[in-house]
């Protein structure tokens, strides 16, 4: 499980993000709500582990900010406010899960379980549909404006998961776990080919592009706003 642990205190940060590695998931650390939300932004996470009192953004905000850009990772919140107004206010923010400090290891490790399984059900979404875009996946087609619009096996799965992030930046590395199934960079121009064959498809007999490169990010699908 891959986790965006958001914890000023860096000293209950090292203990938790060390016990959350022995217990074998991969977690990736920000000291403040604005390096958080830079993270959330260009990487995929399974769950998110935020505390509510955070420098430069708070916690609740940062969240807001995450669920703004349709991003609905799993959200647990850490926080020494408990009272009930408080645990509200959290779930109200986005959150899906309020553990208030201080909290045992083993019960956050089982609250970030099942975060993290329900996350995992599975997709139910048979069509996606981006402005004028949309993709069956049952019939393994997808048209623009009406007009049909031929893939072959790859690009279809690389269409239907930047349109599962439409709006959001996808990473290199989010396209190479998710589309090819690597867990390691292989240094080839594999995903630059096959996004410059896509756009070819899907933007070429059109007044506007809707799959943009985000230089030194990644790539983003949009509605069809114009560069």
């Amino acid at each position: 499980m891959k986790i965006l642990f958001v914890e000023d205190d860096l000293e209950a940060a090292a203990f938790l993000s060390r016990a959350l590695k022995e217990a074998g998931h991969n977690v990736s650390h920000a000291s403040d709500g604005e390096a958080g939300l830079h993270l959330a932004e260009t990487e995929e996470f399974d769950v998110f582990i935020l505390d509510r009192m955070l420098p430069k953004l708070d916690g609740l905000s940062l969240l807001k900010s995450i669920r703004a850009d349709g991003n609905q990772t799993p959200a647990l919140i850490l926080s020494a406010l408990g009272e009930v107004d408080d645990r509200v206010e959290g779930l109200r923010s986005g959150g899906d899960d309020y553990l208030a400090k201080p909290y045992a290891f083993s019960e956050l490790l089982a609250r970030v379980e099942v975060l993290a399984k329900r996350s995992a059900a599975p997709e139910t979404e048979t069509v996606l549909k981006v402005g004028e875009l949309e993709l069956d996946r049952l019939s393994h087609s997808v048209t623009r404006a009406g007009e049909k619009i031929l893939l072959q096996p790859r690009e279809f799965r690389l269409l239907a998961y930047l349109m599962q992030n439409a709006g959001r930046v996808v990473t290199r590395t989010m396209l190479l776990e998710k589309v090819w199934d690597y867990h390691f960079d292989p240094q080839t121009n594999v995903i630059d080919v096959h996004i410059s064959r896509l756009r070819g498809k899907i933007d070429k007999d059109f007044d506007t592009p809707m799959l943009h490169t985000i230089r030194g990010a990644g790539y983003k699908l949009d509605a069809g706003e114009a560069d």
